[in-house]
């Protein structure tokens, strides 16, 4: 289906589970540390038990408060997939529930991501599977259309394109570009050790602070 706001894209290729196993070790932080510190999501929070995400981007784009396409996209999701939806940040209607989340789960797929509103907050949250979203509200979805599956899409301020790899924890939500995971894993891995290091000399008192006065002294031109 190729008209204009309907569109059905197939998924990219996913992630190896090696790959996605590894990420799921790394904090999102170091991640995103290792990406100049200007990607991720913002105002997009977690709805789940505390749990690492990881998996390769299936992509959604639907009008705001309508869900036709998101039941759609279930067709094109892969166990190892996450299910990305640009709802456009609203929060008049939820786009999902318990239901949808549960049948996601069933599918295999690794979490979703909703730049929209969820409801049923209190099950979900009861559960591990990971569901981020901007906010919550009781009232219900239509499923009128249009939607497009499988297109770019932005979420909390993130461009996420099919096929992308999406990582999540507690801090929030980062795509990955494919051809820049292994270099993002292996500077995430270095700076993993290099704080690992300063927690142990601040436990034993050798934390070192020298670096500020001189980063003072740059910015100052002294």
């Amino acid at each position: 289906m190729n008209q204009p706001g309907w569109r059905r894209n197939a998924s990219g290729p996913q992630a190896s589970p090696d790959v996605l196993e590894t990420l799921r070790g790394l904090a999102v932080s170091l991640l995103s540390d290792n990406m100049a510190r200007v990607s991720g999501t913002i105002g997009l929070l977690p709805y789940h038990k505390a749990k690492p995400m990881a998996g390769t981007a299936v992509t959604v784009r639907t009008r705001p408060g309508d869900n036709l396409a998101i039941h759609r996209a279930f067709d094109f999701c892969r166990p190892g997939d996450v299910l990305v939806i640009d709802g456009g940040g609203d929060l008049t209607q939820a786009l999902m529930g318990e239901i949808m989340a549960t049948y996601a789960e069933s599918l295999g797929v690794q979490g979703l991501v909703i730049d929209g509103a969820i409801r049923d907050v209190g099950a979900l949250s009861e559960h591990d599977f990971p569901v981020y979203a901007r906010g919550a509200t009781h009232r219900g979805p239509y499923k009128n259309g249009p939607g497009e599956v499988n297109v770019p899409v932005t979420v909390g301020g993130m461009v996420v394109h099919p096929g992308d790899i999406i990582v999540g924890d507690a801090d929030g939500v980062l795509a990955i570009p494919p051809d820049d995971v292994a270099a993002v894993i292996e500077g995430a891995k270095r700076q993993a050790d290099k704080e690992a290091a300063a927690l142990r000399s601040i436990a034993e008192g050798r934390f070192d602070r020298d670096w500020i006065e001189a980063q003072e002294k740059k910015m100052m031109g002294v």
